[in-house]
Parts: C-alpha cells; sequence; structure tokens
C-alpha cells in the first residue's frame, strides 16, 4: 500500500522518527505561516512547526488519545464553490493547532483520520 505524500523529505522526516510497529498513513505539506507539514501515523498527528525566532523548528507528536475535537475551516465563495485551500483545526483541550492544506481533499482526508481514531 503507497502513503500519499507530497514532498519525499517530509515523508523521510516522518519515517527516521517512528515508533516500532508504527505506520504512515499520509504526509501532506502545509500552506500559511509556520507550518511545514502534518504526518499521521495510526498512532499519533506529527505537526513540523517553523515558526520560531532564530530559524527553530518544532516537531510536535500529538497521540489520538490527547486530541478532544477536529475541525474542517472553509471558505466559500459567493456561487457557492470551495476554495483551493482548505484549514485543518486539531484541539487538545490546552491548545488548538491549525493546518492549511492545498486542495480540500487533503484537509478532508487528514479530518477523517483524524476523527476516525479519536471517535474509537
Amino acid at each position: 500500500m503507497s502513503v500519499p505524500f507530497d514532498r519525499r523529505d517530509q515523508l523521510d522526516k516522518i519515517q527516521a522518527g517512528l515508533l516500532p510497529g508504527e505506520a504512515i498513513i499520509a504526509v501532506y505539506d502545509a500552506i500559511g505561516v509556520g507550518t511545514g507539514f502534518l504526518g499521521l501515523t495510526d498512532r499519533r498527528v506529527i505537526i513540523q512547526d517553523n515558526s520560531f525566532v532564530g530559524k527553530k523548528i518544532a516537531i510536535t507528536s500529538i497521540p489520538y488519545a490527547r486530541i478532544s475535537s477536529v475541525s474542517i475551516l472553509t471558505n466559500k465563495s459567493f456561487a457557492g464553490q470551495w476554495f483551493s485551500s482548505g484549514h485543518l483545526a486539531i484541539s487538545t483541550g490546552h491548545h488548538t493547532y491549525e493546518v492549511e492544506f492545498r486542495g480540500d481533499d487533503k484537509t478532508r482526508h487528514a479530518h477523517d483520520v483524524i476523527l476516525h481514531y479519536i471517535a474509537r
């Protein structure tokens, strides 16, 4: 089974940090301020944040058990057509992470995967 991903270097970073027995579901490039990418595994969500001062990068792992909600934030145009990007909001109760993707399909897939794991 092939893993959907946007950039090979991002997939490689996720693969390098996997726990024993952990499997990657998808790795999507993010757009907008700060975020580099979002990775989904069968155990957690991994977000790379590039917004720190001094060119520091944070890679944050959020176990599905810690996620309290996931939301899709989209804009609809006046004519009712979807824009070509979508936002995902992942809340842990203490912090909300927002990630913007190119394409509603990636936003929907990430949302559905997270919802699947937090609704179990």
